[in-house]
């Protein structure tokens, strides 16, 4: 070869200069580096990428047997491994228009040979760790899922002696997380695990936050999404890989040490497979900052999050009024059970699950016959529904059996779920509220009931200076403390010292807030609100501590409580699904066209999505919205309000052969109960059915601020402005749907005024008729400055 560089340097000198310019222009280019400045990037925030190609032993459950790794060094590297010779080309930019941003891409590509049972990976190495930093999967992991554990099979329920008890720290069932003792410490997801795909931290030394957000997937299907502590917990690698590859464990059920059933890929020569996603840095001074950044990053990256016209609100209501005076109510005892009865679990639980919660939609909104089993609801309830301790019985079956814990669990006998007695006094008052304005007499001892588990709460508080979990039926002791399961209570309280006029019970919603401002939602965990999760992180008392610190400005005009609502407000988005999923072709929701955009994940435990809020409105995001102006706050609850309707089986929304008006609680986006149950349908009949009417009466099915030009549609329907001046705005409503549409229209003219309890109650409706248009004129009090959603 060098007899032949030297004859042609000798006869063509400048042909062999020019060539020598052209060899090193390609050499510079292979070995170009990631550039300068993003490298400093990457070194500010103690992080390092490689790829890395990896093969697993199926047959042992996905061991890692080999892999080949690199530093991102160049645009174009070449790896031969295990017979096969790849082309890696990376690329590293600047986000468009956002700051602190870098968006990367590394494209595999199979050029020769076969490679069995494999997946292609990005490593993000992070140096100068520590166990400290808070780790944030939204919906799947909090705080690293960094608690003590224990392997019990569901429904769970504490059962050793040093595990019960009031001063216990927050104990979860077994599930991804990072060790909280020392061992192996390593989170394998993927990435409909989550409500955002994305896993973000706040280093405790530098106060700095991290978030790397990537798509659903690729080409080969979802993204695994991994984080892995070496032993000494100083450096930490997160990775995403393709396919999702569980090394040997994945999750199923309450169960972390399930065998892996993922299938690694065959590559050939000419596959090619692209891994992308977004990563930033800022500044985190408290763990707060890693929830309010990702308010504001959530749908980067997500694609489609459009949204479906099915059902309206009213023509919901309608239906599930309908199933609920036919399957529902007992007749002989005169009750409104949760669920169909087929088990001691679906006949009676106070709160939570629908008891006494659901009675509130039904006798906003219901007919004659309605509201006559609604009062005889109550009537049954305050016989008999009131234990010794004072609190609300747990649950109760056959109309006159009460009791409290599981029955399957005998050591639970008499256990009552705090929240669910701070659910029934919220909702319970709120329905007395709304009786006042109906005409509707209200019972004294239904009155005096209620004033009895408020009074328990009030004693129970200065007993103890905490809440707890469960709590004795009988005695009133706690069983289980610690955790926010009372997230409500504050709210409930509040409003009762209004009802009843006892100041006593607001001075206690106060206390009993900053307890659960200083112990979960500083620390960015909220706990407890399942009865059937152990203290599993969940959405449920995330989303009960926005209501209550609402309340609270509301009704007191204390700021820090607007910021402690902004504060739980955005923890509780960290939940909700920010894009449409994927379901896998054939699937049950792939054929019906579900789109999750809006979906509530309800807690680390239980994997799953669900049409509403376990069991609320969401109705503190408007009264936020309202108090700040921030349209995140609106725009989240238009995402969780018209997601619901499309769960609803009916004539019009065929859910295969589901009954009509059975709505179920689980829209699996992720294996918890296994690969085949990813955008399967479960048919029953669940809680979900009240949140959707909930949504009906406390949400408008069209809000308008004539001042600004400003409106959002909540319901299914079509709104465009007609014209717009100084004086006046109209709009122009359609009906896109094939069923009727009775419209809630809310015009907000004072939003410095608080809207109380029941503001939908007698507000203007417009009826539109299927395919339908209307026009709706709203005067003006002011020059409006003009926008819309």
């Amino acid at each position: 070869m060098r007899y032949i560089f030297f004859f042609f340097f000798h006869y063509f000198p400048k042909q062999a200069l020019l060539l020598v310019m052209i060899l090193l222009l390609v050499q510079a280019k292979t070995k170009a580096q990631i550039p300068d400045d993003i490298a400093m990037w990457l070194k500010k925030n103690n992080a390092d990428i490689r790829y890395s190609i990896n093969q697993y032993d199926f047959s042992r459950f996905n061991v890692l047997i080999d892999h080949a790794s690199s530093a991102l060094n160049g645009y174009l590297q070449r790896q031969d491994f295990k017979g096969s010779t790849w082309e890696v080309y990376s690329k590293a930019e600047h986000a468009n228009n956002i700051q602190d941003a870098v968006d990367f891409s590394i494209r595999f590509k199979c050029i020769s040979g076969h490679l069995r049972q494999s997946a292609v990976a990005a490593d993000i190495d992070f140096s100068s760790w520590s166990e400290k930093n808070y780790v944030l999967l939204p919906g799947a992991v909090y705080n690293g899922n960094r608690f003590e554990w224990r392997r019990l099979r569901y429904s769970p329920k504490l059962y050793e002696v040093q595990d019960i008890g009031i001063d216990k720290p927050i104990i979860v069932s077994d599930i991804p997380k990072l060790s909280e003792s020392g061992g192996v410490s390593r989170i394998q997801e993927r990435s409909g695990s989550m409500s955002t795909p994305a896993i973000g931290f706040r280093a405790d030394s530098s106060a700095k936050g991290i978030w790397i957000l990537t798509h659903q997937g690729n080409s080969l299907g979802d993204y695994g999404i991994n984080i892995e502590e070496n032993r000494a917990r100083d450096h930490a690698i997160i990775t995403i890989n393709s396919p999702v590859v569980h090394e040997q464990y994945t999750y199923f059920a309450n169960d972390a040490h399930y065998p892996s059933q993922d299938k690694p890929h065959d590559f050939n020569a000419g596959d090619e497979v692209i891994i992308t996603f977004r990563m930033y840095g800022f500044e985190a001074p408290e763990v707060q900052s890693l929830f309010n950044k990702l308010t504001i990053i959530r749908k980067d990256l997500v694609g489609d999050s459009s949204i479906t016209q099915k059902l309206t609100f009213s023509e919901s209501m309608r239906t599930l009024e309908d199933k609920f005076n036919k399957v529902n109510f007992v007749d002989k005892y005169g009750y409104y059970s949760v669920g169909l009865r087929e088990n001691f679990l679906q006949d009676w639980q106070i709160g939570w699950t629908g008891g006494m919660i659901s009675t509130y939609p039904l006798l906003f909104a219901g007919n004659t016959e309605t509201r006559r089993n609604v009062l005889r609801n109550f009537d049954w309830l305050f016989l008999n529904g009131i234990s010794p301790s004072g609190f609300y019985y747990d649950a109760g079956k056959d109309g006159t059996i009460w009791y409290g814990g599981d029955i399957r669990k005998p050591h639970t006998h008499n256990w009552h779920l705090i929240r669910k007695s701070a659910d029934a006094v919220y909702y319970i008052t709120k329905q007395f509220m709304l009786m006042q304005k109906m005409g509707v007499y209200v019972k004294p001892y239904w009155k005096d009931g209620n004033k009895k588990v408020c009074d328990a709460f009030v004693n129970l508080w200065y007993k103890n200076h905490q809440i707890g979990q469960f709590i004795d039926s009988n005695t009133g002791e706690i069983v289980v403390g610690g955790s926010s399961s009372g997230g409500i209570l504050p709210a409930a309280l509040a409003l009762a010292s209004q009802y009843y006029r006892n100041p006593a019970y607001m001075d206690v919603a106060k206390q009993v807030a900053g307890y659960y401002n200083e112990n979960f939602t500083r620390k960015g965990i909220t706990c407890g609100g399942p009865g059937d999760a152990l203290q599993n992180i969940d959405s449920e008392s995330s989303y009960a501590l926005v209501e209550s610190y609402t309340t609270l400005y509301e009704l007191t005009g204390d700021k820090q409580w607007l910021n402690d609502a902004e504060n739980a407000a955005r923890q509780f988005s960290s939940w909700v699904v920010s894009y449409n999923y994927k379901f896998p072709a054939k699937s049950s929701f792939d054929q019906i066209g579900i789109r999750t955009t809006g979906a509530v994940y309800a807690n680390t435990q239980n994997k799953h999505a669900a049409p509403a809020i376990c069991t609320f409105s969401g109705q503190a995001l408007l009264k936020l919205y309202r108090f700040t102006g921030d349209v995140f706050y609106i725009g989240l609850l238009y995402d969780v309000a018209h997601n619901m309707p499309q769960y609803l089986p009916h004539p019009e929304n065929k859910l295969e052969d589901a009954t009509y008006g059975y709505m179920s609680e689980r829209i699996s986006m992720t294996d918890w109960q296994g690969l085949d149950k990813i955008g399967a349908l479960l048919k029953m009949s669940t809680w979900a059915e009240t949140g959707l009417m909930l949504t009906n009466i406390e949400i408008p099915g069209l809000y308008v601020c004539p001042d600004d030009n400003y409106f959002v549609a909540f319901d299914s329907i079509v709104v465009t402005v007609k014209s717009q001046d100084e004086k006046q705005l109209i709009l122009q409503l359609k009906n896109p749907t094939k069923v009727v549409a009775d419209v809630s229209v809310l015009e907000d003219k004072a939003k410095n005024k608080i809207m109380g309890e029941n503001y939908l109650y007698g507000c203007d409706k417009v009826n539109l008729k299927p395919g339908e248009t209307k026009e709706l004129i709203f005067k003006k009090s002011v020059l409006g400055q003009g926008k819309q959603d």
